[in-house]
C-alpha cells in the first residue's frame, strides 16, 4: 500500500513539475516578445484591425455604403470630419467601405491558410515520415507548384473558374499549400530518428499515430511562424486579384477593388486609392512584425 502511494505521489509530483516548467517557459516567452518593440507594435496593430472588422457595422459612420448605395450629392469630397477619409466618385464614405473590407480580408486570410495549412502539412508529413516512392512523388509535386509564382497561378485558376470571393480564396490556397509541405517535410526528416520517435515505433504505434501524434505537435512552432508571416501576403495577393477585376465583384468593398477604382483619379482625388493602399500596408506591417517576434521567441528559421 505504502508503495502504491508513493508512485501515486511521484505521479502528481512529476505533473506538478511538468506544469510549472510549461507556465515558466510560456512566462520567458512572453517576456521575450514584449521586449521586442516592433512585435508589441505588431501586435497592438493587428488586434485594432480585428477589432475594427468584427465591429464595423457599430464603428461605420456609414454602414450602408458597404453596398452599392449612390449619393452624387457628397461625391468625391476630400477628408473632412463627416468623412475621415473622404468619399468615392459615387459618394460613398472610403473608412466605412475599409472598414467592411477588413472583414474580407481578414476572413480570406484565415481560410486561404486553414486550406493550405491542412493539405500542406499532411502531405509534408506523409513525405517526410514515410520516405521512398511516396517521399519523392508528393516532393517533386511540390516543386512543380512552387516553381511557379503564386498570383500567376492563382490568376489561372480564377480565370478557369470565374471571378468571386470564394474562388480567389480556393485559387490562393491552391497555390500556397506546396510551402507548408515542403517546411514540414524537412522538420520531419531532421527529427523522425529522435529517441521519441523511435520509442513510439517500438511500443507498436503505427505510422498514422507516429506521425500525427508524436511528430506533428514538434514542428507546430515552425508552422506558427510562417503563418503567421504568410497572412500579410496572402492579404497582399488577394487584394491584387481584386484589383485586376479577378476576386469579390462590385459593389463589395475590397482593398484591392477600392485602389482600382481610385487609380484613375490619383491626381485630383487622391484619398480614394491612397487610404485603402494603406490599409493593405497596415495589415501586411502588422503580421510581419509579430511573426519577426514569434520567430526569435520560438527560435526557429522559415523561408
Amino acid at each position: 500500500m505504502a508503495t502504491e502511494t508513493e508512485s501515486t505521489e511521484g505521479i502528481f509530483g512529476s505533473n506538478d513539475i511538468a506544469r510549472q516548467e510549461r507556465i515558466e517557459q510560456l512566462r520567458r516567452g512572453v517576456l521575450s516578445f514584449t521586449e521586442n518593440k516592433l512585435s508589441v507594435v505588431g501586435l497592438a496593430m493587428i488586434v485594432a484591425l480585428v477589432l475594427a472588422a468584427i465591429f464595423a457595422p457599430v464603428i461605420a459612420p456609414y454602414p450602408e455604403d458597404a453596398g452599392a448605395g449612390v449619393n452624387f450629392d457628397r461625391a468625391s469630397q476630400p477628408p473632412s470630419l463627416d468623412h475621415p477619409m473622404g468619399t468615392d466618385t459615387t459618394g460613398r464614405d472610403i473608412f466605412s467601405r475599409v472598414l467592411f473590407g477588413a472583414r474580407l480580408s481578414l476572413l480570406m486570410g484565415v481560410i486561404v491558410l486553414s486550406i493550405a495549412i491542412s493539405i500542406g502539412v499532411t502531405l509534408g508529413l506523409v513525405a517526410g515520415y514515410l520516405g521512398g516512392t511516396t517521399n519523392v512523388v508528393i516532393m517533386r509535386t511540390t516543386d512543380i507548384f512552387l516553381a511557379i509564382p503564386p498570383t500567376l497561378l492563382a490568376m489561372a485558376v480564377v480565370a478557369a473558374t470565374g471571378a468571386s470571393l470564394f474562388n480567389v480564396m480556393v485559387a490562393i490556397a491552391f497555390s500556397w499549400w506546396s510551402w507548408y509541405a515542403r517546411l514540414v517535410q524537412g522538420e520531419v526528416l531532421s527529427i523522425k530518428e529522435d529517441e521519441f520517435v523511435e520509442s513510439s515505433r517500438a511500443l507498436g504505434s503505427g505510422w498514422f499515430r507516429t506521425t500525427f501524434k508524436e511528430i506533428l505537435p514538434n514542428v507546430v512552432s515552425p508552422i506558427t511562424v510562417k503563418a503567421t508571416l504568410d497572412m500579410g501576403f496572402v492579404i497582399l495577393v488577394g487584394a491584387g486579384l481584386s484589383f485586376l477585376g479577378l476576386g469579390a465583384q462590385p459593389p463589395t468593398p475590397t482593398w484591392g477593388a477600392m485602389i482600382a477604382q481610385g487609380r484613375n483619379y490619383v491626381t485630383s482625388y487622391w484619398w480614394i486609392a491612397v487610404f485603402p493602399g494603406l490599409a493593405i500596408s497596415f495589415a501586411v506591417l502588422g503580421f510581419n512584425f509579430i511573426g519577426d517576434g514569434l520567430r526569435d521567441v520560438l527560435d526557429v528559421e522559415v523561408n
